[in-house]
């Protein structure tokens, strides 16, 4: 005899099962040429790496727009997302600090 599953196990299961789904899409999705780096869009820790001397990567920007932080944008957007400070680049963006 097996026990029940309660609904919050169930839940739990679900949760779990989706979010091991989506990281193992993650990677491919990015290496499939789907996305494309996007260098000064990202908000002060939403990065997704490479935020300059100092830090370690995914989340360690320190201001909003940093030219030498990128977040993964889907493929041929970048240079048409608008921030404050200007438009998203493919390369780093020289920004006074």
């Amino acid at each position: 005899m097996t026990p029940k599953m309660t609904a919050k196990t169930k839940l739990a299961l679900a949760g779990t099962v989706a979010a091991a789904l989506s990281l193992a899409s993650a990677p491919s999705f990015a290496q499939s040429g789907d996305m494309e780096k996007c260098f000064g869009v990202a908000l002060a820790g939403e990065n997704d790496c490479a935020a300059g001397p100092g830090t370690t990567c995914a989340g360690t920007s320190t201001v909003d727009y940093q030219g030498n932080a990128w977040s993964l944008v889907p493929a041929g957007t970048c240079e048409s997302i608008e921030t404050p400070l200007g438009k998203g680049s493919l390369t780093e963006i020289q920004r006074p600090a």
